[in-house]
């Protein structure tokens, strides 16, 4: 039995494996959704001695290598462990325990506990589906003698893996494989919403029991007496599901209480028949906080449901007590409501006495200044007083019948007030009245809650003494009926796991039998070169004495070559296995390996290139570098990549070709990713929309430039090409979104090398990210301002990092120039071979335009001699030209750009740009005024001159 205690030691070495065996089965088929991912709890046997059990443990599938990962959570980043589901046969008992299945590897038994039987199936139909597909592509198997990589699953050289890596189905086969199937839902415990769900886990149905036992035992716990405020809760559910409730009479010290929400005042009809224990009566003791209605019998108020109803229970007073705390709130609440009204009229009443002192006292300070003794006669001023005196006098009878009535207003409220303190003691009497009356219940309803237990039980004993035969029997037949279900699912599991593993045995025999065939016919053409060779070298060794001789040398040595130039057709293909592998047509990425156009002597050389080349690729040092990548995706399984020291690493030293869409793809979204948040989802599409509903001025330039983008490669090399049209989507669409640049010749490049791994919006953000991110304003305007700082930035890195090779150049004037700009526009795009192209990329896409100096001063520095024994600047100069070319050993160019330039600090190429940008602009602006200049000139000359006719230079 395996133990994951060995594997969790050292999680790094259980998941090393080459990188040339793992393969994804969704990244594959660019045209499928990929599939759902297989992911959930499970329950592993661990340990050793007394410490050996299950162990809750979260697996994950991993389509790539077909390995099924096991970690202590979801977040976990190393695995503990892993099995291999590509050479493991599954089974389980149906007499153990549920949910139980055993994994059998190459001397390995795991075994693993699910939730139940339903879930145990469909995790077992699914790896076995998952190891069908795997088994089901060529060349999984025979990877580590194969140099052949797999492919991605988006981009144009993703299509390619259809024909190469899966096989055609047998249609007999699949459908017998249907017969034997069983549809199983996971019932949401497998996927990744299972990793939010901690109740879906793998003890689901001893923590539910254990769930409902505590809500038992809680809702026992709310008939006791409330502490510090707590409510208290008695309830008991009829039949028919009626719910009756008692409330509490408010306490002393809380006169008002608001009324809270429905939601927290009623429980849900589910919730309330969960503990129903037959025919009883419910009461609920709450808060007044929480006290509902009354039940009313005929009195002409609303009933309301029998949710919220009280009712009498064992010929209690309660009701009756109800009723009368009821009343006596209503009698409450209308003497606060008078006393209110009573305080607003004596304010009303107040401020109208103040008014009417107020104007008393200005009428009798206009009177005196108006109406003076020495004005008026004795008649008028006797009858002035007499007029001010009743006046006087009818306002002090008012002010004394207002100071009477508020008396008697005070002394309501008095009365009022001394009322309300005695039914506050009242209500506060019958409160506890109340109280020792739901002591009393609560003792009562313990006792029937207990009386109803032994009745049902005392049932129970006496309907099964009544018939103990035949429910026994029925017993007996309903475990029959379930067995015979169970083994008719596990006859159909194993009958479906003999088919399978006996097809696969036949699939290895044959491919054992294939490998042999390929075995001998290595042999057979090893020998028969052995033999070309040898009469090759005995011919060139013997001295040619005759012309017939020398034709008969001629033609073994126009035959070895015949033989050498000899690239494998698509015929020679359709059966790969049985054939050497001889160099391609195409490679990987869709570029033609020996060009039709060049001569002998240049095929030969073109064909020596990619043997060279595919030479490399065994090299273990590229492997090492695929198990390293392979390595630190199975950490990141359950994580999203971060930017870091061990990813700059990797990212220096090449992504494996099947892994790079996923990290460009990431690359790209890194660097775009605050200028796609402002912007809505559709982005892309309006353009695309835009671009067919509008013409475009760039659209005549980029129509011309399709064809001539990359004629060399498959997908670019003719109209009716996969890449052709999707160039066009992502040229036009970034046309419409930057019209300051439009098009511009190089942009067509960087898009289909983008293209060739990305899908069509995903290189539109990387043709965004080049040009508005990474490069510099004015890189690919019209003026090409920043392509012509970056070249004399590369001259003074040049006379600082490669002095010998700098001075030998400004000895003999050659402009490297004219070969480096076509560098910087286009990152290398058609001047170094494809696979360090791609390499470049990958650092590129990671770091910025830095890697394009590193990379532009590595090439020189690797042919720095070579450069230096050439004396000629012509042959210096058509030496630029293909030099880069035959530069084959990616690993040695890469060492030279990240050790040897070391130090190569970002800042200092930034100061340079921005010293030398002012230099161009000044010489751009004196240009721009001698064009100007000449201008003028010629145009004057062109006034003062006088043109003579042929006729008048005769005569």
């Amino acid at each position: 039995m395996h133990e994951e205690d060995d594997s969790a030691a050292n999680p790094r070495k259980n998941s090393r494996i080459l990188a040339t065996r793992s393969f994804d089965v969704s990244d594959c088929d660019g045209t499928k959704e990929q599939s759902v991912k297989l992911c959930g709890y499970l329950n592993k046997l661990t340990g050793k001695g007394p410490l050996r059990g299950f162990k809750t443990r979260w697996f994950v599938y991993d389509p790539r290598k077909c390995y099924l990962y096991y970690f202590k959570t979801p977040q976990d980043a190393l695995p503990l462990g892993h099995i291999e589901i590509a050479d493991a046969c599954f089974n389980y008992d149906v007499e153990v325990e549920e949910g139980l299945f055993e994994i059998h590897t190459e001397g390995k038994e795991f075994l693993l506990k699910a939730p139940n039987r339903q879930v145990m199936h469909y995790w077992l139909q699914q790896l076995q589906q998952k190891r069908w597909d795997f088994c089901k592509m060529s060349g999984h198997r025979d990877s580590w003698c194969s140099p052949t990589p797999f492919f991605p699953h988006t981009g144009l050289v993703a299509k390619d893996a259809e024909a190469v890596l899966y096989e055609k189905p047998n249609e007999s086969m699949e459908s017998v494989r249907s017969d034997f199937a069983v549809e199983m839902d996971s019932d949401g415990l497998v996927g990744l919403q299972s990793a939010r769900n901690p109740v879906a886990q793998p003890n689901a149905a001893l923590n539910s029991l254990r769930h409902w036992g505590s809500e038992i035992r809680n809702s026992m716990s709310h008939l006791r007496a409330s502490r510090g405020g707590e409510n208290r809760r008695s309830v008991f559910y009829t039949a028919n599901s009626e719910d009756w409730e008692m409330v509490n009479p408010p306490n002393k010290d809380t006169p008002e209480h608001k009324s809270p929400p429905d939601s927290q005042r009623r429980e849900s009809p589910t919730h309330v028949q969960r503990y129903s224990i037959g025919s009883a009566f419910t009461f609920d003791f709450r808060n007044p906080s929480r006290m509902k209605r009354p039940f009313y019998m005929g009195s002409g108020k609303p009933n309301r449901s029998a949710e919220s109803s009280p009712v009498e229970c064992n010929g209690t007073k309660t009701p009756e007590l109800q009723l009368r705390i009821q009343s006596q709130q209503e009698e409450i609440s209308c003497l606060q409501e008078q006393e209110n009204q009573l305080r607003e009229e004596l304010a009303s009443q107040k401020e109208l006495v103040h008014l009417l002192q107020q104007t008393l006292r200005s009428s009798q300070c206009d009177w005196r200044s108006t109406v003076s003794p020495g004005n008026m006669g004795p008649d008028s001023h006797d009858q002035a007083e007499n007029e001010v005196d009743k006046a006087l006098a009818e306002r002090d009878t008012q002010i004394k019948d207002l100071c009477g009535h508020m008396e008697k207003l005070a002394l309501e409220k008095e009365s009022l007030q001394q009322e309300l303190k005695s039914l506050k003691i009242k209500v506060g009497e019958i409160n506890e009245q109340l109280g020792m009356l739901m002591e009393t219940i609560q003792a009562k309803d313990e006792v029937i809650m207990k009386l109803s237990q032994q009745s049902s039980n005392e049932e129970t004993q006496s309907a099964e003494c009544n018939s103990p035969s035949a429910t026994r029997e029925q017993q007996e037949l309903d475990i029959l009926k379930d067995s015979l279900q169970g083994y008719k699912s596990q006859n159909n599991f194993l009958n479906k796991e003999i088919l399978e593993l006996t097809v696969l045995r036949r699939n290895a025999e044959s491919r054992e039998k294939a490998l042999e065939a390929k075995c001998t016919s290595l042999e057979a053409k090893l020998c028969q070169v052995e033999s070309k060779y040898l009469v090759l070298l005995q011919e060139v060794k013997t001295p040619v004495c005759s012309s017939s001789e020398q034709t008969h040398s001629g033609e073994v040595i126009t035959r070895l070559l015949e033989d050498a130039l000899q690239v494998e057709s698509t015929d020679q293909q359709e059966h790969p296995i049985l054939k050497p592998n001889a160099v391609s047509e195409y490679d990987i990425y869709g570029f033609k390996t020996v060009p039709e156009e060049e001569d002998e002597e240049e095929k030969l050389e073109a064909k020596k290139r990619a043997l060279d080349l595919k030479s490399l690729y065994l090299t273990d040092q590229e492997t090492s570098v695929r198990v390293k990548w392979d390595n630190y995706l199975a950490i990141t399984m359950n994580r999203e990549m971060v930017r870091s020291p061990e990813l700059k690493a990797l990212m220096r030293s090449g992504v494996p070709h099947k892994h790079r869409s996923k990290v460009w793809s990431w690359c790209v979204n890194f660097h775009v990713k605050k200028i796609r948040d402002g912007l809505p989802k559709d982005y892309y599409q309006n353009l695309l929309s835009m671009a067919n509903e509008k013409p475009n001025p760039a659209c005549k330039q980029i129509e011309l430039d399709l064809l001539r983008t990359l004629p060399n490669n498959k997908h670019y090399a003719s109209p009716d090409s996969d890449g052709i049209q999707k160039l066009r989507n992502v040229l036009l669409a970034f046309s419409w979104r930057n019209p300051d640049i439009g098009y511009c010749q190089g942009l067509n490049r960087l898009a289909a090398i983008a293209l060739l791994y990305l899908d069509q919006e995903d290189a539109f953000w990387c043709l965004v990210a080049i040009v508005e991110v990474f490069m510099p304003r004015d890189y690919y305007t019209k003026t090409l301002l920043g392509s012509q700082v970056d070249q004399r930035v590369l001259k003074d890195l040049m006379f600082e990092k490669l002095p010998r090779l700098h001075a030998h150049f400004e000895h003999y004037k050659v402009d490297t120039s004219l070969i480096t700009f076509n560098w910087f526009l286009v990152v290398f795009v058609d001047s170094v071979v494809s696979d360090i192209l791609f390499k470049i990329w990958d650092a590129f896409l990671y770091e910025g335009p830095k890697i394009i100096f590193r990379f532009a001063l590595a090439l020189f520095k690797y042919k720095e001699e070579e450069f230096l024994k050439l004396q000629d600047p012509m042959t210096i100069f058509k030496y630029l030209r293909y030099f880069t070319h035959t530069i084959l050993d990616a690993r040695k160019l890469m060492s030279m750009a990240f050790v040897d330039m070391n130090p190569f600090p970002l800042r200092q190429i930034q100061n340079r740009r921005t010293f030398h940008l002012e230099k161009v602009r000044l010489e751009l602006t004196e240009l721009e005024a001698i064009r100007q200049t000449f201008l003028r000139e010629r145009d004057t000359t062109l006034e003062g001159r006088t043109l003579i006719s042929d006729d008048e230079e005769d005569s």
